[in-house]
């Protein structure tokens, strides 16, 4: 059996050591390396299966190193774990707003690490799996060409122009949108958009539905917030 190749960017040698180690253990085909510039030529050479990226890199940092890899047609579809001591919000919105697929913030446990990778990789493999569903089309009145949806392509158009959205921001607006009207509490969007093994927590979801609303636009209060419950997609748009 192929082993799925991880690449590790972290520029502490002790934690990346430790990271490489764990994933090693656990059956993966994992290497590192310690600046950013070389972590993007790697990944543009290599095509791991994964990348765990520290934010803060020397050459290059995380950031627009994700953004960079996003950006190129032949790594965007790269997962990308953030692995960063900077735990604010902030952060992490920025983090996912570029790309990444999750993050964890040090310290971290190999447990919480290898769980986290698993389920990304899973995640990608499920979707890699279902069949392809008919894309979602609103305010198609709309002289610039409304919010289109489209889950064969993987892509979402706000007004006529491509805007990248991560793998499990994607999934999230599309459960919501092709369930238009349903109440989602967070564990169900966990349960059906993600995977009831993603061990995201509720705060998580927040962050994601945060980020995808930046990127709706003029379209972003589609996405409603049901108080004390979860997020529902409106049935038309306002």
């Amino acid at each position: 059996m192929t082993r799925t190749t991880l690449l590790v960017i972290e520029d502490e040698a002790d934690i990346l050591e430790l990271i490489v180690y764990n994933l090693a253990r656990e059956g993966y085909a994992a290497s590192g390396c310690r600046d950013g510039l070389e972590g993007l030529k790697r990944a543009r050479q290599e095509l791991p299966g994964l990348i765990l990226l520290d934010l803060m890199l020397p050459g290059l940092d995380g950031i627009e190193l994700c953004r960079r890899l996003k950006e190129d047609p032949a790594t965007r579809g790269i997962p990308v774990i953030m692995v960063t001591a900077k735990g604010e919000e902030s952060d992490i919105i920025l983090g996912l707003g570029v790309g990444a697929d999750d993050y964890v913030t040090k310290p971290f446990s190999p447990r919480e690490l290898l769980a986290r990778v698993r389920a990304v990789l899973r995640r990608g493999a499920v979707r890699a799996e279902q069949p392809q569903a008919q894309r979602i089309v609103r305010a198609m009145d709309s002289p610039t060409g409304g919010l289109v949806i489209d889950p064969q392509r993987f892509e979402v158009s706000v007004d006529g122009e491509n805007v990248v959205f991560t793998a499990t921001e994607f999934r999230l607006l599309h459960c919501l949108a092709a369930n238009a009207g349903r109440v989602y509490t967070r564990e169900l969007l966990i349960s059906q958009a993600i995977g009831e093994d993603a061990e995201i927590i509720d705060r998580n979801i927040d962050v994601h539905i945060r980020a995808l609303r930046k990127k709706l636009g003029p379209y972003r209060e589609l996405v409603e917030t049901v108080r004390g419950v979860g997020y529902r997609f409106k049935d038309e748009p306002a």
